[in-house]
């Protein structure tokens, strides 16, 4: 998560990896907040850590979706 937040300098292809990425980084903690909410070994701080980490990943994605999007007119 240590990209630079103007993603309008990278390439296309820069831009597809780090969406890649960022979508596996996404699931993965999604699956770590399921695993410790099932077992009940982690504190409220961790898991809200853990989900904000989330989002912000969900807002990149996002955003690199937009950018990658073509602008289409109807």
């Amino acid at each position: 998560m240590n990209a630079p937040s103007d993603i309008s300098m990278k390439t296309e292809d820069v831009l597809r990896v780090e969406l890649e990425v960022f979508r596996r980084d996404h699931r993965d903690l999604d699956e770590a907040i399921h695993a410790l909410t099932e077992k009940g070994t982690a504190d409220q701080l961790t898991l809200k850590r853990l989900k904000k980490q989330k989002l912000f990943l969900k807002d990149r994605i996002a955003l690199i979706e937009d950018r990658l999007t073509p602008d289409i007119i109807a």
